[in-house]
């Protein structure tokens, strides 16, 4: 739970940061995003105007967004951070195998099969933190707009209210979600279908502890079927991503509204397939491969 608060905040954070550079893309991308509350019936314009802290989005959301995205956020952030570390160090982390090493412990009390925090995870996520260093300052020395996907070319342009973009898309990072918010058919002219889908695939994720129901803690010793079905769920949320950033069309929502399925289609098969799986026998003890 505490790791989907955690991606919720950063989602919060990436999109009112998203506003704050005034250029073209990221006016229009928050006007998109936050006209969708009106969409929300009997509250929605007043909802939109509350957000927004007036009528269009203005001097006043920016400030608004801007305190959120550089004070606000990052100490609820550093707050979610602290509960998911205390949490971790209740329930203790995974491994491999899935194996519960506590049942297995020596004279002193000690998991056989436990390590110390440190060297052992301090050297690794260390070592993991030295990669996304490099790989970060090497896209922001080398590609900084990665060929106008981390730096849209239409945001070096000063924000317009009077031009609207021929094509308004988000950042690379939310466009899975865009596209199922797209590929939802509207109801009674309202867009209101397609912002339940899309919250949607963001809440389903907190019901995935008690939708996945198997004991078996480790994906080794899974059944093919739930392998088939997770490997589905990567392929269609890789595909969504991609019909998210290209411009409308009757192929890119087709694949949308099959690849929509097959998301939301996953949550309801592993709740079937986990609760009637054969799993392969899981060892006593972490077997190190």
């Amino acid at each position: 739970i505490f790791g989907m608060l955690i991606y919720l905040c950063l989602m919060a954070e990436a999109f009112m940061g998203y506003l704050l550079p005034w250029g073209q893309m990221s006016f229009w991308g928050a006007q998109v995003i936050v006209n969708l509350f009106n969409t929300i019936p009997f509250v929605g314009e007043a909802l939109s105007v509350w957000v927004r802290g007036d009528y269009v989005i203005s001097d006043a959301t920016l400030n608004r967004f801007f305190a959120f995205h550089v004070i606000a956020l990052p100490l609820v952030l550093i707050g979610l951070v602290v509960f998911h570390l205390v949490a971790l160090h209740h329930v203790g982390s995974n491994n491999p195998d899935g194996v519960d090493i506590k049942k297995h412990k020596d004279s002193n009390g000690i998991p056989l099969d436990g390590i110390e925090f440190h060297p052992y995870y301090t050297v690794k996520d260390t070592f993991g933190v030295v990669v996304f260093l490099a790989v970060f300052f090497a896209v922001v020395s080398f590609a900084p707009e990665m060929g106008g996907y981390f730096l849209e070319h239409a945001n070096f342009v000063p924000a317009d209210p009077l031009k609207t973009p021929e094509h308004i898309a988000p950042v690379w990072y939310f466009t899975p979600f865009y596209a199922m918010l797209r590929a939802t058919p509207p109801m009674f002219g309202s867009a209101f279908p397609g912002v339940i889908v899309m919250f949607g695939a963001i809440a389903v994720l907190f019901f995935l502890p008690w939708l996945d129901r198997n004991e078996t803690r480790s994906i080794r010793y899974r059944s093919k079927a739930f392998k088939i079905w997770l490997w589905l769920f990567v392929v269609s949320f890789v595909i969504l991503g991609y019909y998210g950033i290209q411009a409308p069309s009757t192929f890119g929502t087709i694949m949308s509204r099959i690849c929509t399925l097959i998301y939301f289609g996953y949550f309801v098969a592993i709740w079937f397939i986990s609760g009637n799986e054969k799993t392969q026998p899981v060892p006593d003890r972490v077997t190190y491969k």
